[in-house]
């Protein structure tokens, strides 16, 4: 096919991204994109393409988003109140999740040590960063939970292989230190569709 198609599917991909509100998943890209064009050029280009401007192209997941560029992010500044700040049992229940999802409520309050309410979880949903992930095959059939592409937009992170070293947060207290429901963060199926600050310091790039 010309490159004069190539570049009309481009500026549809490009257009589709800054359009939406939310992180387009690469799915509904290939939707939009015939087979016969590179989808992942396109892509590979449009990132080029923004990579020394003030908005960047950026791949979360197995998303992609316009993102503030780092360079200009500070002037960007907004200051705000939070009316609701996450209590220390929230930000430790998001910590648990993140590193050993998929998890129950039964894992997170054994590893935490003390019962969770399940207002705590509540907060989290109402956030969108945790979601249910299926059902343990177990006695019960506990549900389990587990981070959401708000999550990691939100934290500045491309995938939970990009989360930092268990050891960091167990340092900053916000993870106990009971035995692991997993350590190993390649073996999750990424598929399987104060101190908030301190949690904030150690996940997220100080890039927004």
């Amino acid at each position: 096919m010309s490159k004069d198609n190539f570049n009309f599917f481009k500026n549809v991909v490009e257009a589709i991204v800054f359009s939406s509100s939310q992180p387009v998943k690469i799915d509904i890209l290939e939707k939009r994109v015939p087979t016969s064009i590179d989808l992942d050029e396109i892509l590979k280009q449009l990132k080029d393409d923004y990579s020394k401007r003030g908005v960047s192209f950026e791949k979360i997941n197995n998303s992609w988003a316009f993102r503030t560029s780092p360079e200009v992010s500070d002037n960007l500044t907004i200051e705000k109140t939070i009316r609701k700040p996450l209590s220390r049992p929230a930000m430790e229940t998001l910590s648990i999740i993140a590193y050993h999802q998929p998890v129950t409520r039964a894992e997170i309050e054994n590893i935490r040590g003390v019962s969770i309410s399940k207002g705590t979880l509540d907060i989290l949903l109402e956030l969108e960063w945790i979601k249910p992930k299926g059902r343990r095959q177990s006695p019960g059939r506990p549900l389990t939970w587990g981070t959401t592409e708000t999550f990691l937009d939100v934290f500045g992170l491309q995938d939970l292989s990009s989360l930092p070293g268990m050891a960091d947060l167990k340092s900053a207290g916000l993870v106990g230190s009971k035995p692991l429901i997993t350590d190993d963060l390649s073996s999750l199926d990424e598929n399987n569709d104060e101190n908030q600050e301190l949690l904030i310091q150690e996940l997220a790039p100080k890039n927004n």
